[in-house]
């Protein structure tokens, strides 16, 4: 794909997915996205303690357009014409038991991260692709979806099928195609870093 070719013989899913800006702006069955969760639900967490929580909606849903108003506006111009959009968080304590007061999370992020990556391949395995964006309204999102304030926003996530690229800007189009990866050399050492 595109000259995506692996140096060890991976499942072409992993080679497959990768994160369009041109989406067609089709509406995407209720299903769909639910299987997609589905999947982010069954991701692995320390503890099994399962940080991760979403707020979502649908293009058709009445709600479409206030997650889209949380995204920064270069993320707007496109992320906008998404079938879907999914903001991610993750809860930064960990509940206290027995009478003990809550504690920080250490691994909350990196968990949530683990759903993220099983949205984005379950979704490639339905025809859809998926762009997560750290580019989101921050000091907004709190207030205006809810959301207690020991959840840490972590990314907005775009699903949709490819759109044509020729609506995104002249720079977007440059940029619409898979992109490569570093070398396993460049990011995996053997018992101790080089």
């Amino acid at each position: 794909m595109s000259g995506r070719n692996p140096d060890h013989p991976v499942k072409d899913l992993f080679i497959a997915r990768w994160s369009p800006r041109a989406f067609d702006a089709s509406e995407m069955p209720e299903a769909d996205l639910k299987i997609i969760l589905e999947a982010a639900r069954w991701a692995p967490s320390a503890f099994n303690i399962q940080p991760w929580r979403f707020v979502y909606a649908r293009r058709q849903d009445a709600d479409w357009q206030k997650l889209v108003d949380l995204l920064n506006p270069f993320n707007l111009d496109w992320a906008q014409h998404a079938s879907a959009l999914l903001y991610l968080f993750s809860d930064s304590e960990v509940d206290g038991k027995n009478g003990k007061p809550n504690r920080p999370s250490g691994t909350h992020s990196f968990d949530a991260g683990t759903a993220w990556a099983h949205v984005a391949l379950q979704a490639t395995t339905l025809g859809y692709h998926t762009h997560a964006m750290a580019g989101i309204l921050r000091d907004e999102i709190h207030d205006r979806l809810g959301v207690p304030q020991r959840f840490k926003p972590e990314v907005a996530i775009a699903i949709g099928k490819r759109g044509d690229p020729g609506n995104l800007s002249e720079s977007l189009q440059e940029r619409e195609t898979p992109s490569q990866r570093m070398p396993l050399s460049e990011i995996a050492f053997a018992g101790t870093w080089q």
